[in-house]
């Protein structure tokens, strides 16, 4: 207990000191450096790993269909719960709050603590349960972003022939498709990190090693939370975990599972904080939107709830595994989902005194400006070479 909740420290200490940082920061373009980083080396490097470190057991195929059905249900639901937090449909925010809640950071927020409470065997089934939440965030929630995209400037502009193929040509050569691409090629042939030569190897390594680290100041560099924001986002954040008890309670009820430990693992994967990688895309959407007034997603928003995601989760959690016996009743489970999505409720409908709701704005120049200016698509009609270094998808962990 006592090194999952050091791990805890380390992890709120990393935000803490990026916010410690801002005065050093003088301009956008410096945090923009961080940033950098993250999506043109630790990223590439952390997915390539994640697609190949995880060995495949026969006995285990279920769990990653298990986390893919939650994340699954999760987007589905969310369309009905947002507009009860304020937050209007076929918004920036909308759209990513519903890209960002549906996903899971176990690695970040719950792996220490199921191996601190739990042991290293259920280490290893919520690390073949998060293969299926790997593909949805990493895949699913790309074709949704680029979907969403597509759908929104296409209001405000007309594609032609030569737009599709430049943007085609700018995907096909970003870092993160192409380590993605090879990844997968290698594990079609049955291969895994241990086939790789050691050089090329520890080099991935060692660059997914700073991953952590960097994600964490920048989300306190980058941060700049509102009281109405916070409201907000507690509210959202606490309906996505009663809906998480909700769900649990029917797989529980439905299986007849008794084992406290499994039944604890179901609950504190599930509570895990929002993952890196559906920002990461939203990043990628950004980039593409340099030159257009009409925005898909609000990046400042979604900094915001991958801050408060993970000291919320990480609270949950700790609470969860600390439990006993208490959650082998479904009727527990059920009602704490209950009391979760009443508290929920709660924070927006306590705002009706008379004014009319108001949507928090988010004051965040530093990611606003964030997305630098590294390819443009087209100048009088022709497509011109993107820069080398623009920002990309996804990320980790888990």
């Amino acid at each position: 207990m006592e090194v999952g909740i050091e791990k805890t420290v380390v992890f709120l200490l990393f935000i803490f000191l990026g916010v410690l940082l801002k005065t050093k920061f003088k301009s956008p373009e410096e945090v923009n450096g961080i940033k950098k980083i993250i999506l043109n080396l630790a990223l590439p490097a952390t997915i390539f790993i994640a697609l190949l470190g995880v060995e495949v057991k026969a006995n285990l195929l279920f769990l990653p269909l298990l986390a893919l059905s939650l994340n699954v249900l999760l987007f589905l639901v969310l369309p009905y719960l947002l507009p009860l937090t304020g937050i209007k449909k076929n918004t920036p925010i909308y759209r990513t709050a519903r890209l960002l809640v549906a996903s899971l950071a176990p690695g970040l927020s719950c792996f220490p603590f199921i191996l601190e409470f739990l042991g290293e065997a259920y280490l290893a089934k919520a690390a073949m349960a998060d293969l299926g939440n790997k593909v949805f965030v990493l895949m699913i929630l790309y074709l949704v972003a680029m979907r969403w995209y597509y759908a929104e400037q296409q209001r405000s502009f007309k594609t032609d022939k030569g737009n599709i193929l430049s943007l085609l040509k700018t995907l096909v050569t970003e870092p993160v498709n192409l380590f993605i691409a090879v990844a997968l090629l290698l594990l079609v042939f049955g291969q895994n990190m241990t086939s790789l030569p050691f050089v090329i190897g520890e080099t991935l390594s060692k660059l997914s090693l700073i991953m952590t680290p960097l994600v964490l100041l920048f989300i306190g560099l980058a941060v700049k939370i509102k009281r109405r924001q916070f409201l907000q986002i507690f509210a959202l954040l606490c309906m996505r975990a009663g809906l998480v008890f909700v769900f649990s309670g029917i797989f529980v009820t439905m299986s007849g599972l008794h084992i406290q430990n499994d039944i604890l693992l179901i609950l504190a994967f599930g509570l895990s904080a929002c993952s890196f990688w559906p920002y990461a895309h939203i990043c990628l959407v950004d980039h593409l939107e340099i030159e257009k007034k009409v925005k898909t997603f609000d990046n400042g928003y979604a900094i915001c709830i991958l801050a408060l995601s993970l000291p919320f989760s990480t609270l949950l959690i700790l609470g969860v595994l600390n439990s006993g016996r208490l959650f082998v009743s479904p009727s527990y489970i059920f009602g704490m989902g209950i009391v979760l999505l009443a508290l929920g409720l709660l924070l927006p409908l306590v705002r009706v005194f008379g004014q009319r709701p108001i949507l928090p704005k988010i004051s965040n120049p530093e990611l606003d400006h964030s997305t630098e200016q590294v390819s443009t698509l087209y100048r009088n009609g022709k497509p011109f070479a993107a820069h080398q270094g623009w920002t990309s998808i996804t990320s980790r962990p888990a």
